[in-house]
């Protein structure tokens, strides 16, 4: 199975080379794009790109305003910020995720609580949300919640849509509102996947994406702060850019804020990749197309898009039947010069969140022992 995977992989890309997980393709007017930024001489926080950028990415998802960032845990800070999590609040998440979901939970004093996945996205499970909640949160008088043995306050639930599979957020919703929770989506991944039709990150009241090297477009580092309340969305260009009250020459801030802006260069390249996001989803299903035939009928299953949602399979997965067939999987195609990688370790095995609280995490478990991650750049430039 593993050289047939491999001569596989070799002949979907074409080449004898060294094959990364997941590589940027350049193919449109990034050049052109970066160049005119350095004429312009507006190369950081200000300049036309920013703009353009951030209603790009607001009129693809829909979302009711689009703030660029300098990275997706930058978002993803400031969104929780705006939700209200303070230093010594609970956040709800999974414990399957990349270690971005939990950073930006101990830049703010907050910690996280972890909470088992479904096992078909990969996604935080409702039902085990639930349950957790049910055990150990109750409502006080005001209506927070809270964990009744410390007193600390719950503030939020943070799924992470894994490998761009939607997580089933209508159901994530109905808990929040039961227990009077903020809902914001680590959509980090997720850029070109809906849920129901309706873009992730639009069903939360904050989200964020991520524009990292390796995700389905890039700006070479960069985030997106998604917000559908258009007063958050005012509010959130105001934190991230330092709380500057708007004036021809004075320096004032009112609050305290972030020096979080995606720099002018950043903005054009992903500008430019944008015009052509269409162009990389459609050939990032061909290609989970493609894996899916090769494994089917094998004791390997392929990750697939849950029935409820459209993925941009942006990292594309197998289940192997086992440990032994995994570590064997790893071992064989990366000593061939084909990356594959396994998934995050469980966050709760590194040192700073051993101490976090969580519920059961057979799910979580069982993905990190059985889970690889394949080549997955888009088969076209």
């Amino acid at each position: 199975m593993n050289q047939q995977l491999i001569d596989f992989i070799r002949e979907t890309y074409a080449t004898s080379d060294f094959i990364p997980l997941h590589a940027p393709t350049f193919a449109g007017n990034e050049k052109a794009y970066l160049v005119d930024t350095i004429d312009s001489t507006f190369v950081s926080s200000v300049g036309k790109f920013v703009d353009e950028f951030e209603t790009k990415i607001r009129e693809f998802t829909h979302s009711g305003r689009a703030v660029a960032t300098v990275n997706g845990t930058a978002a993803l800070h400031a969104a929780l910020h705006l939700a209200g999590v303070r230093a010594g609040d609970l956040v709800i998440t999974q414990a399957l995720t990349f270690v971005a979901t939990c950073n930006a939970l101990h830049h703010m004093g907050a910690r996280p609580v972890f909470v088992d996945i479904e096992p078909d996205a990969f996604g935080l499970c409702p039902m085990a949300t639930a349950t957790w909640l049910a055990e150990h949160a109750e409502l006080d008088n005001a209506g927070v919640c809270r964990h009744i043995n410390s007193g600390a306050a719950i503030k939020a639930v943070m799924p992470m849509h894994t490998f761009g599979h939607p997580a089933k957020l209508d159901e994530l919703l109905a808990v929040c509102r039961q227990w009077n929770l903020c809902l914001i989506e680590d959509a980090a991944e997720s850029l070109g996947s809906f849920y129901k039709g309706q873009h992730t990150g639009t069903l939360g009241r904050f989200a964020a994406l991520s524009f990292n090297g390796n995700k389905v477009i890039t700006t070479g580092g960069g985030g997106m702060l998604l917000c559908q309340d258009t007063e958050d969305g005012a509010r959130a260009k105001h934190v991230t850019t330092t709380a500057k009250v708007p004036h021809p020459y004075e320096f004032y801030h009112d609050e305290p804020g972030f020096n979080y802006r995606m720099p002018n260069l950043n903005a054009a390249l992903g500008c430019a990749q944008m015009e052509r996001l269409e162009h990389i989803l459609a050939s990032k299903r061909e290609l989970a197309a493609r894996y899916a035939d090769f494994f089917q009928g094998t004791d390997y299953r392929f990750v697939e898009e849950p029935a409820y949602a459209r993925s941009n399979y942006w990292l594309n997965a197998v289940l192997c039947p086992d440990v032994a067939s995994r570590n064997t999987l790893l071992e064989t195609t990366n000593a061939q010069g084909v990356m594959t990688r396994p998934v995050w370790q469980l966050m709760h095995r590194l040192p700073m969140f051993a101490e976090a609280l969580r519920g059961d995490l057979t799910h979580s478990e069982w993905a990190e022992a059985h889970l690889v991650n394949l080549p997955s750049s888009p088969t076209e430039a």
